[in-house]
């Protein structure tokens, strides 16, 4: 893989950071600012919102510009935003910085994506994929749990303040290392690119995205809460358990890359209905710590494996949208990001517990599963009614 492909990884791997770290922060700024659970949990999903809006809103404004501007462009955004929501006391000022910090997150990501597809061979795409979203699961390895350390040593700021200095040398190293120039030769026209992504294949696929997404951040979202309140594990297991949990991601995002351009059937298949059974055992055996933390890194890696498979089969679908594929594979997945954590604080707030959020889950992924069946059943029985009409066309 290209040097500037793991360049890439480290500007995602302080986004991932934000976005996975308030997981591990959610009730600290429920006392610190004066909100509830379900209410602080809802950053989450208004960062995921910012990411579904401005995923192909910036994809699309950033054909204008270079890939190394507009990355560079959307990374100074998002330092600066956390810097603001490091020293706000107001929720609704926080709430906002997440929004266009997301904008700034949805812009990179999507741009990252097409730049990262374009410095490897044609075939190769699930493992330049998994090797950027690399980053995202580092950050779960170390990221999250740190900020989540930082957290509890600092109070929650430090956290924010953390990713703003990550942030800089990411700058530096996009500034030095991403190929610049503006030749926009290479791009199809706008309208081209919406047309292709009409595609049934790929309409299917981010759908499948969403799903299995909107699982993965409806569990992971409470999962400090849940540690606390259900497993009985004390404050200080938080990082412990995010950081298998990132662990967990990490070892599934590297065994799907390796396999998502040959098998993502198998992938997909096997790994979703592997992730749902996982998320049902986890909601039953939540109580006991051995089963809780072992479910963590399982179900990381599960979640991981087939989501990063979904998204580099988002990417081939969308060969013929090369800049704006990135975006709506950000999109769709980003939409299953929102819907999560407020479908997890939904059952919260309506008294079912802690183990609600995984329920929830684990539904979100059996419904992935039942829409691949239909699509599959469905492409097989056109597949056999059309040899079978031209069987019968023939003559006897």
């Amino acid at each position: 893989m290209p040097f500037a492909l793991y360049l890439l990884g480290l500007a995602v791997f302080a986004q991932g950071t934000s976005e996975f770290m308030l997981s591990g922060l959610v009730p600290d700024i429920a006392r610190d600012l004066g909100v509830s659970v379900p209410a602080a949990g809802a950053l989450t999903s208004a960062f995921a919102v910012g990411m579904v809006v401005g995923a192909p809103l910036m994809a699309g404004l950033a054909r204008r510009w270079s890939r190394r501007g507009a990355l560079l462009g959307f990374l100074v955004v998002f330092l600066g935003v956390h810097v603001v929501g490091a020293v706000t006391d107001s929720f609704g000022v926080l709430l906002a910085t997440r929004v266009v910090g997301a904008l700034a997150n949805a812009g990179f990501l999507a741009v990252a994506l097409v730049a990262a597809v374009h410095l490897v061979e044609p075939d190769a795409k699930g493992r330049a994929t998994s090797t950027l979203l690399g980053g995202v699961t580092l950050a779960c390895v170390v990221g999250v749990p740190a900020g989540a350390l930082l957290g509890q040593l600092w109070g929650w700021r430090a956290a924010f303040w953390a990713v703003a200095l990550v942030s800089l040398p990411a700058v530096v190293a996009v500034a030095r290392s991403v190929p610049g120039g503006a030749d926009h030769s290479d791009r199809p026209a706008l309208r081209g690119e919406l047309r292709s992504l009409r595609s049934p294949r790929l309409r299917i696929t981010l759908l499948l995205g969403a799903l299995v997404n909107g699982a993965t951040f409806c569990a992971f979202t409470y999962l400090a809460s849940l540690v606390i309140e259900v497993t009985g594990l004390g404050s200080g297991w938080v990082p412990v358990t995010l950081a298998l949990f990132g662990l967990g991601a990490f070892v599934g995002v590297g065994v799907g890359g390796r396999f998502a351009d040959r098998w993502p059937g198998v992938v997909l298949g096997a790994g979703g209905i592997a992730l749902c059974v996982g998320w049902c055992a986890f909601a039953l055996g939540a109580g006991n710590p051995v089963v809780a933390l072992g479910l963590v890194f399982v179900q990381g890696a599960l979640a991981f494996g087939v989501g990063s498979t979904l998204i580099s089969q988002a990417l081939y679908a969308a060969s013929d949208a090369p800049t704006l594929g990135g975006g709506f594979a950000t999109a769709a997945f980003n939409v299953g990001a929102a819907l999560g954590p407020w479908l997890g604080g939904t059952a919260i707030g309506a008294g079912l517990g802690y183990r609600s959020p995984v329920w929830v889950s684990a539904v979100l992924v059996a419904l992935s599963e039942g829409v691949a069946g239909v699509v599959v059943l469905g492409a097989r029985r056109y597949r056999e009614a059309r040899q079978g009409r031209t069987r019968a066309s023939w003559p006897a």
